[in-house]
């Protein structure tokens, strides 16, 4: 059995496709995949409302990549969401921000690989994350 944290077999085998570079959308449930992620590969895990969260499944991402940077999109009247707090412990590093429309544009990139949408209720709860080396 797995020693790893993440169990979800599409997640699993899109991660082993990825490479140092990639990126992954890890979105809530209001977040537009199908229209703001252009080709990518899309997997829907929400099981219900708030299930699970985009932190359950950035923790589960995490403990199987590196992950060298992490953009969220930030609120256009400036304010912080709590949730960013969770994902900077999670990641030990700073988040860079992106305005709302730049965010999108940047999900619809060639360089997005996977986006992954969750049952996350909270707003503003999208996080892109670049996959390091994992040889650093």
């Amino acid at each position: 059995m797995f020693k790893t944290k993440l169990t979800n077999p599409e997640i699993l085998s899109a991660l082993s496709m990825c490479g140092h570079g990639s990126k992954i959308l890890i979105s809530d449930a209001n977040y537009p995949l199908e229209q703001k992620t252009g080709n990518c590969k899309k997997v829907y895990v929400g099981v219900m409302p708030g299930l699970p969260t985009v932190t359950d499944v950035l923790k589960a991402i995490h403990s199987v990549v590196e992950i060298e940077k992490a953009e969220v999109m930030v609120p256009e009247d400036g304010s912080r969401p709590e949730v960013f707090d969770e994902f900077e412990e999670e990641l030990g590093m700073k988040l860079e921000t992106a305005g709302r429309y730049e965010y999108y544009d940047m999900c619809a990139s060639p360089d997005v690989y996977l986006a992954i949408q969750t049952g996350e209720k909270r707003t503003f709860s999208n996080i892109m994350v670049t996959v390091g080396c994992a040889w650093q």
